[in-house]
């Protein structure tokens, strides 16, 4: 059946019924007070969501936007910096910070592999001049499903003294914890196209006072991505330029939906899916790139030493009309993944195992014992 698709990638994810219907109203005037009421009740559900009391500032743009803001905001050119590596995600910031100019040291580990916080803590406490301005860092990493462990990371920041912890949370925000004042993290990035299950057009950017601090020495070229004027606006509920209005009411809809559902509930629901969908993919015969210590609760990344991957992608895609996510750069055709993040429930998971199973039995495999998957998934879903 036509137009029957099932996302089941990292991003963009599902979209609720109600935050469809609320973008499809006529738009308004984002200068009048009308739309000032609704980024007034956003501001304060954006703050509920991060774990934070300072404000989070909304950008047009993807989480990439959202990220390049973060690192131009806050250092100058010729700063030092220490970036995680570990994958498309941590490979780009390095990229990124580079092209401002930026003297990028790497923290490296292979796809699939968390990041070490032990190598930070080393480079950090070696740092004796304080010449490190940022440490940056991929929480859930998109493109191989590992959540590097932030929280020690942050930890080794904060003795450091000088440098701030700026963090890619864009499939972390809304799927694992990510108390934000507590931990004190500096800038936190994100994007809308997934935990927070709009589409994409909005990046979203925490900041702490101490980033601030460093925003007024800051001396890398911005405009559109100048925070400064999103602070302002945001203090007087608008933004410094055009925003896209209806992704804003579909954003007032979903943030309602989350709150509703609560911190604690959102993120036993992402983890108990992760879970779910990992015991059944081991069960089908099938391979984890992550170990279940690192794996992020927002995406599984699967490989295969029996059936081809592009094989499984296809009959999945064209038989059952679920998208999978394909592996990125030299990943590609070695994995694919299986995004559990956002507008997802235990019907969506148990609908994929299903049906996964069911392909791999079409493309030849006979070790496959029918419904064993799903049974196991059952025992992490209530």
């Amino acid at each position: 059946m036509q137009n029957k698709n099932m996302l089941m990638i990292p991003g963009p994810t599902p979209v609720p019924e109600s935050v469809l219907l609320a973008m499809a109203q006529h738009p308004i005037g984002h200068r009048g007070q009308d739309f000032n009421q609704i980024i007034s009740e956003i501001s304060q559900n954006l703050k509920w969501l991060h774990q934070t009391k300072e404000d989070v500032l909304m950008l047009t743009a993807s989480g990439t936007g959202a990220m390049e803001a973060a690192i131009i905001n806050f250092l100058s050119s010729g700063d030092s910096v220490l970036i995680g590596n570990n994958g498309k995600f941590g490979e780009r910031w390095v990229n990124v910070a580079r092209a401002f100019g930026l003297k990028v040291d790497e923290i490296r580990a292979e796809w699939g592999e968390p990041l070490d916080p032990e190598m930070f803590k080393d480079k950090l406490m070696n740092d004796k001049s304080k010449k490190i301005k940022a440490v940056i860092v991929t929480h859930s990493e998109t493109s191989t499903g590992v959540l590097n462990d932030l929280e020690t990371i942050n930890k080794y920041t904060k003795e450091h003294g000088e440098a701030l912890i700026i963090v890619d949370a864009v499939t972390s925000l809304g799927t694992v914890n990510l108390p934000i004042d507590k931990w004190e993290l500096d800038v936190v990035a994100s994007g809308a196209q997934k935990g927070y299950m709009i589409p994409p057009g909005l990046g979203f950017v925490s900041v702490s006072q101490k980033a601030w601090k460093a925003y007024q020495n800051s001396n890398l070229p911005k405009f559109y991505l100048d925070l400064g004027a999103y602070k302002k606006a945001i203090n007087n509920n608008s933004f410094p330029f055009t925003p896209p209005v209806n992704l804003i009411y579909g954003l007032q809809i979903a943030l309602r939906i989350m709150k509703a559902e609560g911190l604690a509930q959102m993120f036993t629901r992402h983890q108990k899916l992760a879970q779910a969908t990992r015991i059944a993919i081991k069960t089908l015969g099938l391979n984890l790139l992550a170990t279940d210590e690192s794996a992020s609760y927002a995406i599984t990344a699967v490989s295969s030493s029996k059936i081809d991957i592009t094989n499984i992608c296809y009959v999945m895609k064209e038989k059952f009309n679920i998208i999978l996510a394909a592996g990125q750069d030299h990943m590609k055709g070695k994995i694919f993944r299986i995004g559990h993040l956002g507008f997802i429930c235990e019907r969506d998971i148990l609908t994929t195992i299903t049906c996964l199973e069911t392909t791999l039995q079409l493309l030849g495999d006979t070790s496959i014992v029918s419904g064993k998957a799903v049974s196991e998934a059952l025992k992490f879903l209530p």
